[in-house]
């Protein structure tokens, strides 16, 4: 991770692209892509997203504020999930799980782990993510 104050200072230079880069562990790869703002240290580093493209579903929720809340903070999903995220309802989407490796018949605590969870959808279990950011005009940073 970079961490969320380096990326608060590289994307309030900007307008930025956030691309979600997911692999199952069937090896399908797909990918999602959203404009995005980051707010500072004083809103809990919320994230507002607007989808752009993308090959998987959506799950997380657009156009909504979501603070970053990490344990033992937890403040919108105590306990259940490791690691911390942006969490709306504490089932869409956790990229920053722990590691775990499927069980027999690919099964896994998914609360756990890391999964991609449209609204209306099953559970994309993963093995592995890549969450990377890019300006929206390239050509200002010749």
């Amino acid at each position: 991770w970079l961490g969320l104050d380096k990326i608060y200072a590289i994307t309030s230079q900007g307008n930025y692209i956030l691309r979600l880069e997911l692999q199952d562990w069937r090896e399908n790869r797909r990918h999602i892509e959203y404009t995005f703002s980051l707010g500072g240290p004083e809103s809990s580093f919320s994230l507002q997203l607007a989808r752009l493209s993308g090959s998987i579903p959506r799950a997380l929720p657009e156009h909504t504020q979501l603070p970053f809340s990490a344990p033992p903070r937890g403040l919108r999903c105590p306990g259940t999930h490791p690691g911390g995220w942006w969490h709306s309802e504490c089932e869409e989407t956790n990229l920053n799980g722990k590691y775990v490796t499927p069980r027999s018949r690919g099964r896994l605590d998914r609360r756990k782990g890391l999964y991609w969870k449209p609204k209306k959808g099953r559970y994309y279990l993963l093995k592995s993510t890549k969450i990377m950011i890019h300006p929206t005009d390239l050509k200002s940073f010749d």
